[in-house]
């Protein structure tokens, strides 16, 4: 699982999260660590855009997402396959990663809170 230590391991002393860093973790290039977050593919390859509340607060909210469900998944890498791919039937079978995308985080960690405690999905 993404435990708080490990998922932290993925900002920098500013609070940034390194692209980087993530993109290796998970085998992705910056490109596709991009199209993860919704966001146009130059915008990891500049430093203001990186750091950029937007940019920061989608890559956030992918961690916090991937590291909640990582236990569940089976690991790290499953759980991004989960976040990128599995169909949520309580979102009309759309993907954590579309709603992410949209800005509607919240809604998925209320999604995976309500599974955490014993709700149906």
């Amino acid at each position: 699982m993404l435990s708080k230590p490990l998922v932290s391991q993925f900002f920098d002393p500013k609070g940034f999260v390194i692209v980087d860093r993530v993109a290796e973790r998970f085998g992705m290039s910056k490109q596709q660590f991009a199209e993860t977050i919704g966001v146009k593919p130059e915008t990891v390859y500049r430093v203001t855009r990186v750091s950029a509340p937007k940019t920061q607060a989608r890559a956030t909210e992918m961690l916090e997402i991937v590291g909640r469900i990582a236990g569940w998944a089976g690991g790290e890498k499953q759980a991004m396959a989960w976040y990128r791919a599995e169909p949520i039937a309580a979102f009309g079978g759309r993907t954590a990663e579309s709603l992410v995308k949209e800005g509607k985080a919240a809604a998925v960690r209320d999604y995976l809170d309500h599974i955490a405690t014993g709700g149906f999905a």
